[in-house]
C-alpha cells in the first residue's frame, strides 16, 4: 500500500537545516509584517504570498515522496559464474591473500568469492563447487549475499570420498548452467570464475574446458596456495581437517604433499580464452575484474518484497513558480508607480 513520506534529497542534516531556515523566515515576515504595518505599504496579500513561497520551499526541502511496495528490481546485464574446488587438497594451509599470514587455500577462496561479488555490484550470481563431481548449490540469483553466505559454509570434501583431484569435474555442470543462463538471457555478459589449486592427481587425462566457450563472455582461473605445497589434512565429514593425521602418499608411505600447479590453471584460461590469476601475499581479487562486464540493465521479478521511494516535489514546484510569477508582477507594477 502506498504512502506518503518525508525523503530529504539532501539528507536529514542540510534538507532539515535548509527547512528549519525557511520556516524561520516565514515567521520573522508575519512578525515584521504586524510590528510594520502602520509604516509600510506592505500588504495582506503580499505577506501572505512571501510567507507561503517560505512554507513551499521548506516542504520542498524535505522531499515529500510516495514509498511503493514493488517486486521488481534493476540488475546489470552481467552474470557472474562462481566455481570452487572443494577436494581434499583445498584444506592444506600454505595460501596467502594479500599479506604474509597462511590459511588454508579453501578459506582464501571464500574470501576471494566475496571480493568477486564486490567487483560486481548489482549484477546476478551463480554458484558452484566440484570436488568428486560438480554441484550447482546456488541457481542465478542477484542477490549477492546468497552468495556471501554459501561462501562461508563451504568445506573441504571428506577424504573418504575423495578419488583424487580432476580438474575437469566442473565442466559438466558448468555446461549445463551457462547454457541455461545464456538461453535465459542471450544479451547478458557471462563471466566466469575458476577457484583451484590447479592439482590433477587423478590417473584420467583432463577433459578440455574450450567447450564451454561459446556460452562465456570473459573467464577467470584463480590459482591458490604455494609451489612449495604443505601436507593435505584427513578430512571427516563434516570437520575441518585433523592437524595431526595426513593423507598418505601410496608410493612413498609419507605424508602426500600438495602443491599449486599454476601452469595448469594457465592452461585452462587457455581453453577458455581467459586470464589465469595467482593469489598470493601481493595479489588478491582487486584486479581481477572483466573488461568484458555489461554496461545494459535489465528488470526482473523476484519474490523479495521491497519498497521504492519516488519524491513527488513537482506540485511544490508548480507552487512556487507561480509565488515567484506573482512577486515579480507585484515588483514590477509596484516599480513603474514609483516612476
Amino acid at each position: 500500500m502506498n504512502h506518503l513520506t518525508l525523503s530529504p534529497a539532501l539528507g536529514w542534516p542540510v534538507g532539515g537545516a535548509v527547512a528549519v531556515v525557511l520556516l524561520a523566515c516565514a515567521i520573522a515576515q508575519i512578525v515584521l509584517h504586524v510590528r510594520r504595518r502602520a509604516d509600510s505599504d506592505e500588504t495582506v496579500w503580499a505577506c501572505v504570498r512571501r510567507v507561503l513561497l517560505c512554507l513551499t520551499v521548506s516542504v520542498m526541502a524535505l522531499t515529500p515522496s510516495i514509498v511503493a511496495p514493488t517486486n521488481s528490481r534493476a540488475v546489470n546485464a552481467t552474470d557472474v559464474v562462481v566455481a570452487v574446488d572443494v577436494t581434499g587438497s583445498m584444506a592444506v594451509k600454505d595460501a596467502q591473500y594479500g599479506s604474509a599470514e597462511q590459511s588454508s587455500r579453501l578459506d582464501v577462496a571464500k574470501q576471494a568469492v566475496k571480493d568477486v561479488t564486490a567487483l560486481y555490484p548489482n549484477s546476478s550470481f551463480a554458484a558452484l563447487r566440484f570436488g568428486a563431481s560438480g554441484t550447482l548449490d546456488v541457481p542465478l540469483t542477484p542477490d549477492s549475499n546468497a552468495i556471501d553466505n554459501w561462501a562461508d559454509t563451504l568445506a573441504p570434501e571428506a577424504t573418504s570420498v575423495s578419488a583424487g583431484s580432476t580438474l575437469d569435474a566442473p565442466i559438466d555442470q558448468l555446461l549445463l548452467t551457462c547454457k541455461s543462463i545464456h538461453d535465459q538471457h542471450p544479451d547478458d555478459a557471462i563471466v566466469l570464475y575458476l577457484f583451484s589449486d590447479g592439482e590433477q592427481t587423478s590417473s584420467k587425462a583432463r577433459r578440455t574446458f574450450s567447450s564451454l566457450r561459446r556460452y562465456l563472455s570473459d573467464a577467470f582461473t584463480v590459482a591458490i596456495g604455494s609451489e612449495q605445497g604443505g601436507n593435505i589434512p584427513v578430512i571427516a565429514d563434516g570437520v575441518d581437517g585433523n592437524a595431526d593425521q595426513w593423507v598418505t602418499d601410496p608410493d612413498t608411505g609419507k605424508p602426500g604433499v600438495s602443491r599449486m600447479n599454476k601452469d595448469e590453471m594457465a592452461s585452462i584460461a587457455d581453453e577458455l580464452s581467459g586470464t589465469a590469476l595467482v593469489l598470493n601475499a601481493s595479489n588478491t581479487m582487486r584486479d581481477g575484474v572483466s573488461k568484458e562486464a555489461s554496461d545494459k540493465w535489465r528488470v526482473t521479478q523476484t519474490t523479495k518484497k521491497r519498497t521504492r521511494t519516488m519524491p513527488v516535489v513537482w506540485p511544490l514546484a508548480i507552487v512556487t513558480l507561480l509565488l515567484l510569477a506573482c512577486e515579480l508582477g507585484a515588483w514590477i507594477i509596484q516599480s513603474r508607480s514609483l516612476l
